[in-house]
Formats: C-alpha cells, structure tokens, sequence
C-alpha cells in the first residue's frame, strides 16, 4: 500500500508521483501538482492569472484560477477518466503559481503576462493558463507565437472576441482581431465554436454558432475542427462560457443555447490529432457560482488538456 501523506503540493520529491490528499483537506494547487518556480524537469506547467480588469460585463474573474485549483482537488489519483492513465506517471507537471500583476496600472497588464509567459516557455515546456478574463489570451498568443510562429486559433466561446480596437484598449472583446491583424494567429485555420453572438467582423475565420453544433455530434464538431486547421499548430482557448448558463452560471457574460459540459468534454477528447502548443481555460467568476459547477467545469476542460498532452508525449 503507497504510504500516504497530505501537502503534496508541497511535499512532493517527484514532479511525476502521485498525490494521496483526501479531497476535502491538502494544499490546493492544480490536481495537486507540485508548486514550484523551478522549471527544470517540467514538461508541462499550470500557471494562474488572476484579471480581470478587462471585463465588459460582470468582474470576478481574477478568482478564476483560486476556484479552478480549488475544484481540481476533486480529481484523484486513479487514472483519469477517459484517458484511462495516470496523467503525470510519465508526464512531470509543477503548479508555476499566478503570474504577479499591478492592479493600479493595468497599462503594463500586457507586457507582464507576455514576459512571465516567455520565462515559461524558453524552459521548452508546454504552458496552460488558467484565466483570468479572456483578454489574458491577447499576450499568451504573443509570447506562443514568438516562439512557434503563427498558430491557428481553436476557441470554444460564446463570442467571437472580434471588436475593434485602437491599439491600447484592454479590453476581453476584441484580442481576435488585433491577433489576425497583427498576422499572430492564421485566420484562414483558425476556428470558433459555440458562437451566439454577433460581432462586426470574423476575419475569415471558420464559425461553428450555436445552434448549429446542437444539431451535430460531437465526433463532428471535432472532426470539422481538424479538419479546418489541417495539422497547423494550434493555440486552444477555452472561454467557460461557450458552455450553456446551466453547465456555466459562474462567468461574466453568460449566453443561453450553448452546449453542454458533456458534449464539448466529448469534442475535447478526440481532439488527440490537433497539434496544441498552448492552452487556457479562462472566464471562471466563482461569485456567481453556484455548488461549483463552473469552476468544476473549468477544472475538467483543464485535465482533459493535460490528458490530450499526456497522450500526445507519450507516442513521442
């Protein structure tokens, strides 16, 4: 019998053992990985950003990644399901903490996420972000595509994020078009789906509304994804609010006739061909949460990232 301990977060001399917390007590890092700002060693690292000054709607984002890593503790040690294996057997994961931000000068918002991100990334490991507001993404992309190129974008939304801007507006709505302007992100490979809004412009990237994925399954909404990018590298961004407001109350622009956690954890899973050099999960406003649905939700969008990576490493 493995010999328990709790803290694991903490206490952990492997970044690839096992956790053995009860679910209710313990250090609360993501799916009790070790925290450290050691890089070394880490294939993949779960890093928190906690803004959300750039909301249209309801603030309370900037508690996301406190809500996320709080309902992962749900998740134990057995193999995940469905991806049937212990994630972090052979995959060495550390909890990087929450990147440090000035709240009174949200100016240099920007250049912080972008900054800290590339320090991340310069170790060669994979990066997932927990948000935050979707603005988080406009500097994630920046410092992804510094190092890999332009990615095609896949994002699970209920909004296209496509208004205009002048530039300098921090602002959670209008980072897709700054990206397809300012050529970080390939238009014509890149994807949106669960859309249930209009924006004024969609730069020639692939839609997939609303009410258009209720009448697909979700082996075809997956497949239409890879298909469209076509094997491009590929940065995921996953707004919580694609999903329904029942699946989602806890966000700050919730949009009814959106899909189910069911389904899009569905679409998730058989997506094992896209080839994901970043991710976020971003939207979580656990003031207006309800039993922990939605941070529940994020915290599963986000394994399941790490089960699409844990595979992917292991066919290398």
């Amino acid at each position: 019998m493995v010999e328990k301990s709790i803290d694991h977060a903490f206490t952990a001399t492997s970044l690839t053992s096992a956790a053995t917390d009860p679910t209710f007590a313990g250090a609360l890092s993501f799916m009790r990985r070790r925290f450290a700002k050691d890089l070394a060693g880490a294939d993949a690292v779960v890093w928190g950003i906690p803004f959300d000054a750039a909301t249209s709607n309801r603030p309370g984002a900037r508690f996301g990644p406190q809500a996320i890593r709080r309902a992962s503790a749900i998740f134990d040690n057995d193999p995940q399901y469905p991806f049937s294996r212990d994630l972090f057997s052979e995959m060495a994961v550390i909890d990087y903490g929450d990147c440090l931000l000035d709240y009174g000068n949200h100016q240099k918002t920007p250049a912080a996420i972008e900054a800290q991100a590339n320090v991340i990334l310069d170790s060669g490991a994979f990066l997932l972000t927990l948000g935050g507001d979707h603005y988080v993404t406009w500097p994630l992309l920046k410092a992804h595509v510094a190092r890999h190129g332009p990615l095609a974008l896949v994002q699970f939304d209920a909004h296209q994020d496509t208004w205009l801007d002048d530039d300098r507006r921090i602002d959670h709505g209008s980072f897709v078009a700054r990206a397809v302007r300012d050529g970080i992100i390939d238009a014509t490979r890149s994807i949106q789906i669960g859309i249930r809004t209009h924006a004024p412009e969609t730069f020639g990237i692939r839609l997939l509304y609303g009410h258009e994925i209720e009448e697909m399954s979700a082996a075809e909404i997956a497949a239409t994804i890879l298909d469209h990018t076509g094997g491009k590298p590929a940065y995921l961004t996953f707004d919580i609010d694609c999903l329904d407001p029942a699946f989602a109350p806890g966000t700050g622009t919730p949009v009814a006739g959106g899909p189910s956690s069911a389904k899009i954890l569905s679409v998730l899973r058989q997506l094992g061909g896209l080839d994901i050099r970043g991710a976020d999960v971003v939207e979580v406003a656990p003031a207006y949460d309800h039993a922990d649905i939605t941070a529940i939700a994020g915290a599963t969008v986000a394994m399941y990232m790490l089960g699409l990576r844990a595979e992917r490493q292991a066919l290398r």
